[in-house]
């Protein structure tokens, strides 16, 4: 059983827990994909995926919790709370559906935060405190940086961290990005393996890749795609300016 699918049971269980009646209504407001501007504002960097169409933002609306998820498959869905319990975890487009909606569930229930994307000049604020809080928590490790977040991996190379980052974009890949070379994310494995830590995105688990990152060292999952999966599973989880 995949972690999503796992968590599909949980939030079932949730729902029932509540008394929720399962046809309640579950606004995918965004899997209408945000527009860039909706999703990152106008950052003071031109790099992020989701300024230049490699990544779209999927938002779900449920009562008065909003969340947001990754994604590389933008698409349209609306239903029932119960439609999202029974969806078909087979594609990145449904998955995103659902992983949205768990988090605006738990935002709903207030047992998570930062379900929306920082915009504008936050993403460089939450970049520029990243190397203090590895220091303080990990001292000066080698780091596996899994995902292309250039700011943090920009922070991170500035402050003078041993680092390998990898990510799935072709564009990206076996070139200098951010002060650093960029590999293919086939060697994640390899990283994590010679890594003190792993800093990765929250979309390996969306995808189901997550495990080749457990080598026995710390993994910690940034960003807003993996905030109710961190909470549901207790993983570690950094997302500074989230909102």
């Amino acid at each position: 059983m995949s972690l999503l699918e796992e968590a599909q049971i949980k939030l079932a269980n949730i729902a029932a827990d509540n008394g929720w009646n399962k046809h309640e209504k579950v606004l995918i407001v965004s899997a209408r994909d945000l527009t860039p501007d909706e999703a990152i504002g106008k950052p003071e960097r031109d790099d992020y995926p989701l300024l230049n169409g490699k990544e779209v933002m999927m938002e779900s609306r449920f009562r008065d919790g909003v969340g947001q998820a990754f994604t590389d498959q933008p698409g349209r869905f609306e239903g029932t709370l119960d439609d999202v319990l029974h969806i078909s975890l087979d594609t990145n487009f449904r998955r995103a559906v659902f992983v949205s909606t768990l988090n605006a569930v738990m935002r709903s229930l207030k047992q998570t935060e930062a379900t929306i994307h920082c915009k504008d000049k936050e993403p460089a604020f939450c970049a520029q405190t990243l190397p203090q809080y590895i220091r303080e928590h990990h001292g000066q490790p080698k780091i596996a940086f899994i995902g292309f977040q250039p700011a943090m991996i920009q922070a991170l190379n500035d402050a003078g961290f041993d680092l390998r980052v990898t990510d799935a974009n072709p564009d990206n890949i076996g070139q200098i990005r951010c002060g650093t070379h960029i590999y293919d994310a086939s060697l994640n494995a390899d990283h994590a393996h010679w890594a003190d830590i792993v800093l990765s995105t929250g979309s390996v688990l969306v995808n189901n890749t997550y495990r080749e990152l457990q080598q026995g060292k710390p993994v910690i999952y940034y960003g807003v795609t993996v905030a109710g999966l961190a909470q549901m599973f207790s993983l570690p989880r950094i997302c500074f300016y989230g909102r």
